[in-house]
C-alpha cells in the first residue's frame, strides 16, 4: 500500500467530490426535470438534497480508486462507508448548528461547512484506510450500511418523510412529487 498515491487521490477526491456536487446542486432545473437528475440532483433546498449531491460524487470516487489504488478491499469499503456517514452527518449538523444563528441560509457559511465536511470525510477516510487497524473485520455490516444509505437516496427523494429534514424552505414542499404536482396544479 502506498500512502503517499492514496493521499494523494484522497486529495484529487476532495477537489472532484465539490466539483461535482456543486453541479449536482444544479443539474435538475438545467435538465427541465431529467429522471436521472431527480437521482442525483437537488430537487429542492432541503437538507437532505444537499446531502444527496455530495454521496454520489463521493461514491463514484471511491469506485474510480478501486480500480487503481492497491488497498485492502475490505478495509477500503469499511473506511469508504464510514466516511460517507461522516460526510452526511456533518452536513446535516453543520445546517441545524447555522440555524440556531440565523433564521436564514447564509450561502457562504454553507459553502464553507461542506468544503469542511468534504475534507473531513477524505482526511478521515485516508487515516481509516492506512492505518492499522481490524476494520475489515467490519466489512459486512458497512455493506449494510452502505445498502441501506442507498436505499435512503433512491427513495427519499421521491417519497420523503414529513420532517424538518426534507422540508424545502424556500417552496415549503417535501421530495419530487409534491414539485411535479405544483407544476401540473
Amino acid at each position: 500500500m502506498d500512502k503517499k498515491n492514496i493521499a494523494l487521490s484522497e486529495a484529487a477526491g476532495c477537489v472532484l467530490i465539490y466539483s461535482v456536487a456543486v453541479l449536482l446542486h444544479f443539474v435538475y432545473p438545467l435538465s427541465d426535470g431529467a429522471a436521472l437528475s431527480i437521482v442525483f440532483g437537488a430537487v429542492n433546498e432541503s437538507v437532505w438534497e444537499h446531502t444527496k449531491i455530495f454521496a454520489a460524487p463521493y461514491i463514484g470516487w471511491a469506485l474510480i480508486q478501486l480500480c487503481w489504488l492497491r488497498v485492502h478491499f475490505r478495509q477500503y469499503v469499511v473506511a469508504k462507508v464510514i466516511g460517507l456517514y461522516l460526510l452526511a452527518g456533518m452536513i446535516i449538523g453543520s445546517s441545524y448548528l447555522m440555524s440556531l444563528f440565523s433564521d436564514h441560509a447564509v450561502l457562504w457559511a454553507d459553502i464553507a461547512a461542506s468544503l469542511i465536511a468534504v475534507l473531513t470525510a477524505q482526511g478521515m477516510t485516508y487515516r481509516l484506510e492506512t492505518a492499522e487497524n481490524r476494520l475489515k473485520d467490519y466489512f459486512y455490516p458497512a455493506l449494510m450500511l452502505l445498502t441501506l444509505y442507498y436505499l435512503m437516496f433512491f427513495s427519499f427523494t421521491i417519497f420523503p418523510p414529513k420532517t424538518e429534514l426534507f422540508r424545502d424552505p424556500i417552496g415549503g414542499g417535501f421530495g419530487i412529487v409534491e414539485k411535479i404536482a405544483e407544476k401540473e396544479g
